[in-house]
């Protein structure tokens, strides 16, 4: 079963594994990239920042091949990707419903080129935007949020800034 989806530019970090495990309990974790996914160094280090979790780093594919067996789980998972997008394409496109989860949690997106900044740490491009509108409209309550405690606002707040 799924407890917790977030995007998080960092996926699997110190502060996922203790800040939102408390607020979320889980007894794993499973980050969606491809790029990761497909590199044994980035998916080593992924899995040492959570050594007392169960912790896969899957390729969009493995996760649509995986996907109702996490759902069958006893097991309680985070579900991270990377970027706003890949959970479009896992929530949207694919059609995941991550059981009584309503909600997806925005992380750190780092300032990048193209993007426009909502919040400190929090960045975002046009094609991102677009794929938080289509989670929102898919009836995702979209909450931007670093740390459980310091909320930033909803996709509400920050759409008008990308013409939605």
């Amino acid at each position: 079963m799924i407890s917790f989806v977030r995007i998080d530019d960092r996926m699997i970090h110190g502060q996922t594994v203790t800040r939102w495990a408390v607020e979320y309990p889980c007894d794993g974790i499973i980050a969606v990239n491809d790029a990761a996914a497909s590199n044994p160094v980035l998916k080593s280090a992924y899995k040492s920042a959570a050594p007392d979790k169960k912790t896969f780093v899957w390729t969009m594919d493995h996760f649509k091949e995986k996907a109702q067996t996490v759902l069958d789980s006893k097991s309680r998972y985070f579900l991270i990707t990377k970027n706003p997008v890949d959970m479009a394409e896992i929530l949207v496109n694919f059609g995941f419903v991550p059981d009584d989860v309503k909600t997806v949690i925005v992380g750190p997106c780092n300032d990048r080129p193209g993007t426009k900044k909502i919040g400190n740490n929090q960045s975002i491009t046009q094609e991102e935007a677009q794929a938080l509108e289509d989670i929102s409209n898919k009836g995702y309550t979209v909450e931007f949020r670093l740390i459980p405690d310091k909320p930033v606002g909803t996709w509400d707040k920050f759409r008008g800034m990308f013409g939605f």
